[in-house]
C-alpha cells in the first residue's frame, strides 16, 4: 500500500444508544479502489457516512491529507475533495441532466482530476443522450450514472461509492465497474462499499470485511477470492 490519503483510526460510532462501529480502522492510499464487503447491517454505510459527516464518531480519528476531519460538517469536507455517492442516489429529479451537473460544479483541485460535463459525458455517454431528461424520468441505472457523474463536477480526491451495483442488472453492474476503473485510471482514489463479492474483485485492488461493525479481514482482493474460508465466514448469506 502506498501513501495513505485517507485514514481512519480506531472510529466509534452510534445511533442513539446503539453503538455500530467498534475500533473501526481503515486507510485508503492514493490511486487505489478499496472495498468494503460486509452483509446488510454490517456498518458499511454508516461507515461512509461518518467519513462524509454526516454521522459524528463518539470516538476515533479520521484523517485526510494527514489532517484530521472527523466532527467537521459535511459540506465542508466535501469542499476539501471527497465525494460521496449514497445508496439511495438523490437526484435533483425536476432538474435536467445537465442542470443536475451543473448544480455541482467546483473550481479545479490540485491533484486530482478535473472534470466538466463535456469530459464526463465522454465517461457516460448514455447522459450524454439524455442531457434535457428531467433526472425524475430516467431508469435506476442513468439516475446512478448521473450521481456519479454529479459527484465528479466537485473535483474530488477520494470518491466514497455506496453499494453502486445495488439493484441494477447485470449489463449496468458491469458497465459501472468499467467506469470505477476508468477513475482509478484518472488517478481517483475509491473507497466502495458492497455486497457483491464479484464486482468487488473486479474493480478493487483491496478489500477490508466489516462484520457487526468491527473490521475482520484486510487484504489483496485476489487472496480473498481464493480464500473460501474468509468468505463464507463473513460473506456468505
Amino acid at each position: 500500500m502506498g501513501e495513505a490519503l485517507l485514514e481512519v483510526e480506531r472510529l466509534n460510532v452510534a445511533y442513539g444508544r446503539a453503538h455500530v462501529l467498534f475500533d473501526l480502522d481503515l486507510a485508503l492510499a492514493r490511486g487505489e479502489v478499496l472495498a468494503l464487503l460486509g452483509r446488510n447491517g454490517a456498518g458499511k454505510s454508516t461507515t461512509l457516512k461518518a467519513i462524509i459527516g454526516l454521522l459524528r464518531p463518539l470516538s476515533g480519528a479520521i484523517r485526510f491529507q494527514g489532517k484530521r476531519i472527523d466532527g467537521s460538517a459535511s459540506h465542508v469536507i466535501a469542499r476539501l475533495g471527497i465525494g460521496y455517492v449514497p445508496e439511495d442516489r438523490r437526484i435533483f429529479t425536476d432538474l435536467t441532466v445537465a442542470e443536475n451537473l451543473e448544480v455541482a460544479r467546483q473550481k479545479p483541485r490540485p491533484g486530482a482530476p478535473h472534470w466538466t460535463p463535456q469530459s464526463l459525458f465522454a465517461l457516460f455517454p448514455n447522459l450524454a443522450e439524455l442531457r434535457r431528461r428531467l433526472g425524475g424520468r430516467m431508469s435506476g441505472g442513468e439516475q446512478q450514472m448521473l450521481t456519479i457523474a454529479r459527484t465528479l463536477m466537485g473535483n474530488p480526491l477520494v470518491l466514497l461509492l455506496d453499494e453502486p451495483s445495488e439493484g441494477l442488472a447485470p449489463k449496468i453492474v458491469e458497465a459501472m465497474a468499467d467506469t470505477i476503473l476508468r477513475l482509478k485510471a484518472e488517478g481517483l482514489s475509491v473507497l466502495v462499499s458492497e455486497q457483491n463479492l464479484h464486482f468487488a474483485a473486479r474493480v478493487a485492488d483491496r478489500a477490508a470485511i466489516i462484520e457487526k461493525g468491527r473490521i475482520r479481514y484486510v487484504g489483496a482482493t485476489a487472496a480473498l477470492i481464493a480464500d473460501e474460508a474468509v468468505q463464507h465466514a463473513y460473506l456468505s448469506a
